[in-house]
């Protein structure tokens, strides 16, 4: 029985040294508040949150073809006043933070009967999912705390899912590339504790006394506070083996500035919008790319949550991005002023576009130089000179109809 008990020990052994490794090394994953601890994410997720948390959302009404601004109690609860320890600049940018980073943000609406009366941010870790398991008639509770709660009874936007509230956010996307920046990170911080010095092993070629082992131990921690002495003497037949590697050695400068641009890269943010140096070119490419699909999220998400099932198809939330995108409302009214100029744009129409109430001006503009040509009835008319012909018979011209000052000239103008 002997050599199996022997191999059953080195078994143990093995698994030990194992768990103490795992110890030693870590999971790899890292949660939110250390992602947060990192300049980068931090930097990204603060420009993003606190950009859409700036913009207002308005409730409007589409009927007729007009489109009309609503004013309603849950438009202050959005932008204002939530009914909430925070307030709605606050409100969406604690969501948005969720959103980002952990895949899903939630948000409690407290109804009496149909009436909001006010919106409450949960924090993403206080709640969890109760899902069926049908993959295609899905249905799910939403639990907090002891309670449990129907899905209409949340706000809920989400980044990547496939059942409409468990998301994937940067921190499960990343997580590796996340580990690696915020372990050299802390890798770092040890070095200026240390004063840059190598860790390693004392080898002694003799045993030590207990006495010279202690205070061995007291110059060498004293050696890496950084703040005492400087020197530590070794006594003969005890040497210093290098384990680490300096700064210099794994370039960790280099390393930052790498790393610090993949982060930007998973939340498609230039660096020349962090550090000021940005065109409107790319302001405006970062805004289509990155915070439009946020702010689409957004509205879908109020619109099926907190719209009356009367209210829908003709009532919708949306953001006033003109704030947004003062670098593009040049090339949009230049365009609008295209197509008014030439006819195939009324004005009632671009205000449509720009979620402005209808004017009621309801005609197309000619110019009198234009010469218009009906191919049904083959005829040109010439509003300058009222003069219509006959394509049929072109030696034949007809003179204008009624010339009576109180005839209406957009009749005369499309006879």
């Amino acid at each position: 029985m002997w050599p199996f008990r022997k191999k059953e020990i080195r078994e143990s052994i093995a698994e030990a040294s194992d768990i103490l490794l795992k110890a030693l090394i870590g999971n790899g994953e890292i949660t939110k508040e250390q992602a947060l601890s990192i300049p980068a994410v931090s930097s990204c997720v603060e420009l993003i949150s606190s950009t859409v948390a700036s913009l207002p959302v308005f409730l409007y009404r589409e009927e007729d073809g007009k489109v009309t601004t609503i004013e309603d109690d849950r438009v202050n609860l959005i932008n204002d006043d939530t009914g909430d320890t925070l307030d709605g600049y606050q409100f969406k940018k604690a969501w948005i933070t969720d959103y980002l980073l952990n895949g899903t943000g939630f948000a409690y609406i407290n109804r009496e009967r149909n009436a909001v009366k006010s919106l409450h941010y949960v924090d993403y870790g206080q709640v969890s999912i109760k899902m069926n398991t049908d993959p295609i008639f899905k249905s799910y509770d939403i639990l907090v705390y002891d309670r449990t709660y129907r899905e209409f009874e949340f706000l809920k936007i989400t980044r990547n899912t496939k059942d409409g509230v468990t998301g994937k956010g940067i921190l499960k996307e990343n997580n590796k590339m996340l580990s690696v920046v915020y372990n050299s990170l802390v890798f770092e911080e040890v070095l200026v504790k240390t004063g840059g010095n190598k860790k390693g092993f004392l080898k002694s070629k003799s045993r030590l006394s207990d006495d010279a082992i202690r205070v061995l131990k007291e110059a060498w921690n004293n050696l890496y506070k950084n703040n005492t002495e400087s020197v530590v003497v070794l006594n003969n037949g005890v040497e210093f083996q290098e384990a680490s590697n300096t700064s210099v050695e794994m370039q960790l400068n280099e390393n930052k500035k790498t790393n610090a641009n993949e982060i930007y890269k998973m939340f498609l943010v230039p660096p020349s919008i962090l550090d000021g140096t940005a065109n409107d070119m790319s302001y405006n490419n970062w805004i289509k790319i990155c915070i439009l699909p946020i702010l689409s999220a957004i509205q879908t998400a109020l619109n099926k949550d907190l719209l009356l099932p009367s209210e829908k198809g003709s009532f919708y939330f949306a953001f006033d991005t003109k704030d947004l995108l003062k670098g593009d409302i040049e090339k949009r009214f230049k365009a609008y002023e295209i197509a008014s100029k030439n006819g195939f744009m009324q004005i009632d129409e671009i205000r449509y576009l720009e979620d402005l109430e209808p004017l009621g001006l309801n005609f197309i503009k000619l110019g009198l130089q234009d010469v218009l040509y009906n191919p049904a009835t083959k005829k040109i008319y010439t509003p300058n000179t009222n003069k219509t012909a006959d394509m049929a018979n072109p030696d034949t011209t007809l003179e204008g109809g009624e010339t009576d000052e109180n005839r209406n000239p957009w009749e005369s103008s499309t006879a």
